[in-house]
């Protein structure tokens, strides 16, 4: 615990350091740098808060140790000061536990909203009904966290699904707990288009991107062609009238966004350059062209039946998340937007990793 106690040291003096600075009238005076820094330190609070408990039940176990030791002639007070110990000891380690996870390397994206693709995949018209019901699973779920959901771009299909469906989710560290979503989604049940009654086997895609700023990406001007032409199928009087629909090409990379949701130009060019400075940062982020290609197959994946994260079994109301082995017999709250033993599950087996990583580093 030796390196951790140095760790945390140095984030109990940056923290004062911190304290310090947000309390400087010129600090206060420079609002940027004020919000930064008090960023920095509500980030530090909690760690500061568990190591001082930390230190206080480690006191407090030093001093009932060293009273057992110099002998209690009152059974009683002997007896009562080993509960405390047994206790004290039991706090102490949960505490050395948290302390561990809260100094594991944090995702710099874990704050950041997202975009959100979702794919209708194999299995037709039903793999595209599934891709409404994750988008609907998703939104409440987004509803229960208090985040706001806008949907981009959408492509429906006939029966009521959705080949393509672009969101934007916005609040408090969404991608820290959606980033889990990327994959290949399985549903197993019986297609309201299926006379026979037969299970039918399914897949939607989902694909999960922090959306990025201008001070986490910079794009050449001269390295995106912008094509607009008309709008097909916004809906009444206005199709084809005004050229509003907007197609935006990265030049070096390749990577297309098309945008024609909105009624005029500048409204869907500002959310087609939402979207490709998200992708293009996603395809940049990855140091070589193969490793990006594999790892976009392996996120957003084929929609091959045999390929995926989690499988969604309606007929036994079950749902499995592969990656972990966890099996909950809740499917229907599940759709529902009840997430969180999912997300909370995936989230203690990711730090998981990352501790035994440290340990063997």
């Amino acid at each position: 615990m030796d390196e951790i106690f140095d760790q945390l040291q140095a984030v109990v003096d940056r923290y004062d350091e911190l304290n310090e600075l947000i309390s400087d009238p010129e600090v206060i005076a420079d609002t940027q740098k004020f919000m930064k820094l008090s960023k920095e330190e509500a980030d530090l609070r909690d760690t500061v808060a568990a190591y001082n408990k930390y230190k206080k039940v480690s006191k407090q176990l030093d001093d009932d140790e060293e009273m057992l030791r110099e002998k209690i002639d009152d059974a009683d007070l002997e007896s009562m000061v080993k509960d405390e110990i047994a206790d004290f000891k039991d706090q102490k380690q949960k505490l050395e536990d948290q302390l561990k996870v809260m100094l594991l390397p944090k995702d710099p994206n874990d704050d950041k909203n997202i975009i959100m693709e979702i794919h209708g995949a194999a299995g037709g018209d039903e793999g595209s009904l599934f891709a409404a019901d994750l988008f609907s699973m998703y939104s409440k779920y987004a509803e229960r966290q208090g985040w706001q959901v806008e949907i981009i771009d959408k492509n429906e299909t006939e029966v009521g699904g959705f080949k393509e469906i672009v969101l934007m989710i916005t609040g408090d560290k969404v991608y820290s707990k959606l980033k889990y979503e990327n994959g290949a989604h399985r549903v197993q049940r019986v297609p309201v288009t299926e006379s026979a009654g037969r299970v039918h086997t399914s897949t939607a895609t989902v694909g999960v991107m922090p959306e990025e700023e201008d001070v986490d990406i910079d794009i050449d001007p001269k390295d995106i062609r912008v094509d607009v032409y008309r709008s097909s199928g916004a809906g009444g009087q206005h199709i084809n009238k005004t050229s509003s629909a907007v197609r935006m090409t990265h030049l070096p990379t390749g990577i297309v966004v098309a945008m024609q949701d909105e009624r005029s130009q500048q409204q869907n060019r500002a959310k087609a350059m939402k979207i490709l400075k998200a992708r293009v940062y996603d395809y940049y982020s990855q140091q070589e062209q193969d490793q990006y290609n594999a790892e976009r197959k392996s996120a957003i994946g084929t929609g091959d039946r045999s390929e995926r994260i989690r499988t969604y079994n309606y007929p036994q109301n079950r749902v499995t998340d592969h990656r972990i082995g966890l099996t909950l017999n809740k499917l229907d709250k599940i759709m529902n937007g009840e997430l969180d033993d999912i997300i909370d599950a995936l989230i203690v087996s990711d730090q998981a990793k990352k501790l035994e990583n440290l340990t063997h580093e």
